[in-house]
């Protein structure tokens, strides 16, 4: 459960990115199904080029010691690496949903 538990927090994470650019946005609205898609997908993606770029690869947790001295970890769970997963799943849903959107409503209309 431990090695899904960031995957879900991404796929959360970027659903409700993709629902919230989705709803703000009506030039990207691809419907609710559309959004919450397109955004856990972004989730997924935005967290894993987050964690290639130096500096925000500790926001994910890649910075985290090995040996388990991590301020903040709860029965061998880091809160603030899931926080900072989500807080890009987050970001990186709400992108991708509207740049899909956008370019998907522009071919098709």
């Amino acid at each position: 459960m431990e090695a899904l538990l960031p995957i879900i927090m991404q796929l959360v994470g970027g659903g409700a990115g993709g629902g919230i650019v989705g709803k703000l946005a009506k030039g990207a609205n691809m419907g609710s199904m559309g959004n919450m898609i397109s955004g856990a997908v972004g989730g997924l993606g935005g967290t894993a080029i987050a964690g290639m770029i130096p500096g925000l690869d500790g926001l994910i947790g890649k910075g985290a010691s090995m040996a388990g001295d991590v301020a903040g970890s709860v029965g061998g769970l880091d809160i603030g690496a899931l926080a900072g997963q989500g807080a890009t799943g987050l970001v990186g849903g709400g992108l991708l949903t509207l740049v899909v959107g956008f370019v998907k409503n522009k071919f098709m209309s």
